[in-house]
């Protein structure tokens, strides 16, 4: 049962239970005024600990940011950029996130702590000084009436209705009182069901908000998220690949470790112990040293090496041999032992010692010295053995048959072409698919005993069984430069040229397996077998190095995004001739830095929109980087970012129609350029960064080629003219694509609408502007800054 009513009537009698129900109305009070202090200091201790929270998320996305993923060779896949980018992307995240989370700390004070402390400070504190004044005018009263009720009847009767008025009046005032304080005490318990509830509700309302806002970013960081997942299964994929291969030369290596020894520079290398003669009677010491030896020119370096010490790297010495005999046993006291003497400290001679008797007979032989061995140091790499399948028409028939099989009986089946059938079924198809008398006889098509996977795994070993792959050793390394470098557009046309340089036969049969992997990517749904799976398989089969050195398998995510490249646009590269304009694409020392990501061809020649990850308030600044660097753009926006007049390498050269100049876009070869003056330039950067002639004609500093030039031989460059970035900062922009918003904070516009005073947005790719008077959010490489 809840608190008894106090009735206005029972302040005049003042009766024992009376008094009962105010002390309950009182304890209740005080109940809930410790209730109120104790939910203050923990919302205090809440606001700390979210604060906390919001430090430690932010320290923990300044690490992420913080960090860059370092690579194994001379470039990167678009999948594993995304991949380093990714950190920098959560950092973002978390960052949005604790900027909301600090707003809800802030809403938490205003809206929960300083009403609760006003409602405990102003209603039940003057209730509490109400109480106080209550209890000292009951002390009061009943005092005087104790004191009344003593006074003498004889006194005289003036004197006794003075008394009676006295007391009269002070019980009319103490009555009066006792109604205010009744009257406040049941106020004060209906007011603190809303007082106290209503700050509540707003707390409440700020965390939903704050939760809101995080689902809100939540689903503007799902796109970004289910592209990233479709990089990271890319990257897995393809690792997986190199892990198998890399494996697979690591056996090969642990057991013929001199048939795989990789060619040098030097006659003969490796570590030797060499004799340090101390002054008597110290005797002499032994130093590992790391040797190197040039026959042609008798020069002998050696570098002092401990690894036990940390792998302590000492000063080399270098001279040049003139003479090495063998040492015996009965002259030294060791092993494996022979003296050299330079040319310039005659009748002087080192004593060197080798691991073993077989290395020193390897060193002797090297060395001009005796009891030579026939086994060299530097053993040429042993060709592959070549298997009996050749491009004749037998071959063709084979690849025929296996491919109508496939698509007849097995298009949709899971897993295609990466499930392996059993070795020795595989085996022996290909054995009679390979020999002419039985091939004719083998129904694939029709026939149960032979699986799907056995058909496809004997296409995949008839393929790697040929002498040299389809895509031949010759032009491995040309084709492998476009996908380590430049724009989707440059990779497709320097590929389609290099697939028309194949052998006429290799091309054919490279067009049939293609264009049967364009139909298993169509059917992926069922199959599961994207371009990117299909890269995976068939990369190292079509595109095998000559030389199996880690090195070259580290090449093979680049082998997988040319079989991509080839798959997605199979009708250009093979039904249409490539562009003769251009002379033939050579390798690169590097690749162009900021090359944009590939994109695949099904979606248009139109530019991607970028994801709008965080559509918080525009006015929001960013406090840890006002001023993004260009670092931190992405690349397929720097064009808009940078100036519209492209850079310009001058190229000195002989006068009249011998002189030749580059036009090269900032960020992709024109940077490459001027990092490597002194090195020829190559054709391949018409591939790399294709121009306009509306561009090369707009800049009246570069001369096109005179045609009697020839446009791909390059004198090395005395300078490079760099134009510097302008600032995105009150500018005008046009767009050159249609936009349809996605959120409030985007602009929705058509092609050629002008945007007005165009700045930088902490958005990554997008552009603050306004547009018919109202400000919003552009995508960078929809428009372009006039």
């Amino acid at each position: 049962m809840g608190l008894q009513p106090l009735e206005f009537s029972d302040c005049y009698l003042d009766s024992p239970w009376f008094r009962e129900r105010i002390r309950a109305h009182e304890a209740e009070l005080e109940r809930t005024n410790k209730f109120i202090k104790e939910l203050i200091k923990d919302g205090k201790n809440l606001i700390a600990a979210t604060k906390s929270l919001s430090v430690a998320q932010r320290k923990f996305a300044h690490s992420l940011r913080d960090f860059k993923f370092e690579f194994i060779g001379d470039a990167v896949t678009d999948d594993e950029r995304c991949i380093d980018a990714s950190l920098r992307e959560f950092s973002n995240f978390l960052k949005n996130l604790e900027e909301q989370r600090e707003i809800m700390a802030l809403s938490v004070t205003e809206t929960l702590i300083k009403p609760l402390e006003k409602f405990r400070k102003e209603q039940l504190g003057a209730v509490k000084e109400e109480k106080k004044k209550f209890d000292k005018e009951t002390e009061k009263n009943y005092s005087l009436i104790d004191k009344h009720l003593n006074l003498s009847a004889k006194k005289k009767d003036s004197h006794l209705q003075e008394a009676d008025i006295q007391v009269e009046q002070n019980r009319q005032h103490f009555y009066e009182l006792s109604l205010e304080y009744v009257c406040k005490l049941q106020e004060i318990q209906e007011r603190k069901k809303f007082e106290f509830v209503e700050p509540m509700l707003s707390f409440f309302q700020g965390m939903f908000t704050f939760y809101h806002q995080g689902h809100e970013l939540a689903k503007d960081f799902n796109h970004y998220k289910m592209e990233l997942q479709i990089n990271i299964q890319n990257t897995r994929n393809r690792f997986e690949g190199t892990r198998s291969e890399v494996e697979e030369l690591m056996n090969k290596i642990r057991q013929n470790p001199k048939d795989h020894k990789r060619a040098s520079q030097f006659t003969a290398e490796g570590y030797l112990y060499v004799q340090e003669k101390r002054p008597a009677p110290f005797g002499s010491s032994w130093v590992k040293h790391y040797c190197m030896y040039r026959k042609a020119a008798k020069k002998f370096n050696m570098i002092p090496f401990e690894h036990r010490s940390g792998g302590k790297l000492g000063d080399g010495e270098v001279f040049f041999l003139k003479e090495c005999t063998k040492r015996h046993t009965d002259s030294i006291d060791r092993r494996f032992c022979f003296d050299i003497e330079a040319a310039d400290r005659p009748g002087v001679s080192l004593t060197m010692q080798a691991f073993s008797e077989e290395e020193r007979k390897q060193w002797l032989e090297a060395l001009g010295g005796k009891e030579a061995l026939s086994h060299s140091f530097n053993t040429a790499i042993i060709p592959r053995p070549e298997g009996s399948a050749q491009l004749d028409k037998l071959g063709f028939t084979i690849i025929r048959k296996c491919i109508s099989a496939v698509e007849t009986r097995g298009i949709n089946d899971q897993g295609l072409y990466r499930v392996v059938g059993v070795s020795s079924k595989v085996q022996r198809l290909l054995s009679m698919l390979m020999d002419v008398k039985t091939c004719h006889e083998v129904d694939l098509e029709n026939s149960a005993d032979w699986e799907v996977k056995t058909i496809t795994s004997a296409l995949k070993q008839y393929l790697r069984s040929l002498p040299e792959p389809l895509m031949t050793y010759e032009l491995h390394g040309d084709f492998i430069v476009p996908a380590k470098s430049g724009s989707p557009e440059s990779r497709v046309n320097a590929i389609h040229f290099l697939v028309h340089k194949l052998p006429e036969k290799n091309k054919e049969m490279l067009d049939i397996l293609v264009k049967h992997l364009t139909n298993v990517s169509n059917h992926s749904k069922q199959n599961l077998m994207t371009v990117a799976n299909l890269g995976v398989v068939f990369g190292p089969t079509l595109m095998r190095p000559q030389e199996e050195t880690v090195a070259a398998l580290m090449d093979l995510k680049f082998q997988n995004i040319v079989v991509e490249i080839l798959i997605e646009n199979h009708e250009k590269i093979f039904r249409t001739p490539p562009d003769t304009t251009f002379s033939e694409p050579t390798c690169l020392s590097a690749s162009p830095p900021n090359a944009p990501p590939r994109q695949s061809k099904r979606q248009g020649q139109r530019t991607k929109r970028p994801v709008a990850v965080y559509n918080l308030c525009l006015e929001l600044e960013d406090g840890d980087n006002p001023n993004p660097s260009k670092e931190d753009t992405p690349t397929s926006s720097l064009d808009s970012l940078s100036s519209p007049s492209p850079m310009t390498a001058a190229l000195p050269g002989p006068p009249g129609p011998d002189k030749n100049h580059l036009l090269a876009d900032r960020g992709s070869f024109g940077d490459w350029a001027s990092t490597v003056p002194g090195q020829t330039r190559s054709s391949m950067v018409q591939w790399l960064n294709p121009q306009s002639p509306t561009t090369t004609s707009s800049n009246p500093a570069v001369t096109p080629p005179s045609p009697g030039s020839s446009p791909f031989l390059f004198s090395p460059p005395a300078t490079v003219v760099d134009k510097p970035p302008e600032s995105v900062s009150s500018r005008k922009a046009r767009a050159v694509y249609p936009c349809e918003a996605e959120h409030s904070s985007e602009l929705s516009f058509e092609i050629g609408a002008i945007f007005e005073d165009v700045q930088t947005s902490r958005e990554p790719g997008w552009l603050e502007g306004t547009l018919n008077g109202k400000r919003g959010l552009i995508p960078q490489n929809y428009v372009k800054l006039l």
